[in-house]
């Protein structure tokens, strides 16, 4: 069923995930991470870091280089706020898009409410 809705998820089940990240970057200091390291520090998949820092341009920025290697680090927004924020900023935005999960779950099962109270008179 998740198939057929028309956006993905960035933050929803996620924000732990991001977190670690976000933590990661924190704890290098000011100096921008290959998704290798960020990998190695928090004992995800490489792949996975990799969707999760492309999929937030909220909090991390991608920075190409001339030798082909691509870093990231964290915006200048991102680095402002506190840990606590950021962290409540995350779970307000999967907030958003539980939400709008459910509000696409509902109209769905409206409209199949519909269809059978249309077709159940003339049974």
């Amino acid at each position: 069923m998740f198939g057929i809705i028309p956006f993905k998820f960035r933050f929803r089940g996620k924000v732990r995930r991001i977190l670690d990240i976000y933590f990661c970057f924190l704890e290098a200091g000011n100096v921008a991470l290959h998704p290798t390291q960020i990998a190695r520090r928090t004992g995800m998949g490489f792949a996975e870091v990799a969707r999760r820092l492309d999929a937030t341009p909220e909090l991390f920025v991608k920075l190409p280089r001339r030798d082909g290697i691509t870093r990231y680090r964290i915006t200048s927004t991102a680095s402002t706020r506190t840990p606590e924020e950021t962290e409540a900023l995350l779970k307000k935005y999967a907030q958003r898009e539980s939400w709008l999960l459910y509000a696409f779950s509902t109209m769905v099962l409206i409209m199949l409410l519909i269809v059978v109270l249309t077709i159940a008179p003339s049974m």
